[in-house]
């Protein structure tokens, strides 16, 4: 079975797709096979990877529809490849989402529903090293449908006050609800990603308090604010472009440090 990995903030506009995809990356460029669980209806990590809703295939398949099923292992059938044109590409796949998964919060009091992602991924990620599902800016039934079914969390913030009491939060709900509240008390917080940060004065202070805040949970390197980088995401490209070079060589060094904290069983 692959290891699962929860990407979360309470907070949007941190990062969190942005990581996401470019660990899969880092990983599957270290021989890694990944699988990507979009969990956002927002389905940015899906177009990030070259996947396009297509609107005259009504079933074209999902995560909501494998969640929606109930049955075990039906993330198998909605598990596709991904559309990036890279020698490393084949080792990412993607369970792809579009705002229908929106549909699944109004499932949040049904009696068991936030099992139904571990359903539904029972034996379908097992030709994997890693599951990593990014998830929706908050710590309500989405989200806790990944948390349930994780191995370790992966905090991502910026270096902002806002994005910090998000992780906060987060990190509050992992210790202190989700072993009883969904049942995962082995759910582990693995690190603390800072990005998207800029030179000023600000932005150093409120890095050096995310490090007082999560200690040695902060990973290296620090990830920088690229515009290349958001270029590239909108693109729907890897970071296989000269220009990518800096962000490329930080995500690299940032795989290194996932390896490290979440090693492959």
């Amino acid at each position: 079975m692959a290891r699962r990995v929860a990407i979360v903030n309470n907070k949007g506009g941190v990062g969190k797709t942005t990581t996401t995809v470019r660990l899969a990356e880092g990983l599957a460029k270290e021989g890694k096979r990944v699988l990507v669980v979009d969990m956002d209806p927002q389905g940015n990590a899906s177009s990030m990877l070259g996947w396009f809703y297509d609107p005259q295939q009504e079933q074209q398949p999902t995560i909501s529809q494998a969640i929606k099923a109930n049955t075990e292992g039906a993330a198998r059938g909605v598990i596709q490849p991904i559309g990036w044109d890279a020698p490393y590409a084949d080792r990412i796949a993607l369970a792809p989402a579009r705002l229908t998964l929106e549909n699944r919060m109004a499932e949040a009091g049904v009696s068991g529903a936030w099992r139904r992602l571990v359903t539904a991924l029972e034996g379908a990620d097992d030709g994997y090293d890693y599951t990593l599902m990014d998830c929706p800016p908050s710590v309500f039934h989405l989200t806790q449908l990944a948390l349930a079914a994780a191995d370790d969390v992966v905090i991502v913030t910026e270096a902002d006050i806002y994005a910090i009491e998000a992780a906060e939060r987060v990190r509050d709900f992992v210790t202190t609800r989700a072993p009883k509240d969904l049942a995962n008390p082995t759910l582990t917080i693995r690190g603390v990603v800072i990005n998207a940060l800029t030179n000023t004065a600000v932005q150093a202070e409120q890095r050096d308090s995310a490090r007082r805040i999560f200690g040695d949970l902060v990973w290296d390197p620090i990830i920088k604010h690229r515009t290349v980088l958001a270029e590239a995401g909108t693109d729907a490209l890897p970071l296989t472009d000269p220009r990518n070079a800096e962000p490329r060589a930080s995500f690299e060094l940032l795989t290194a440090s996932f390896l490290k904290a979440v090693p492959a069983e």
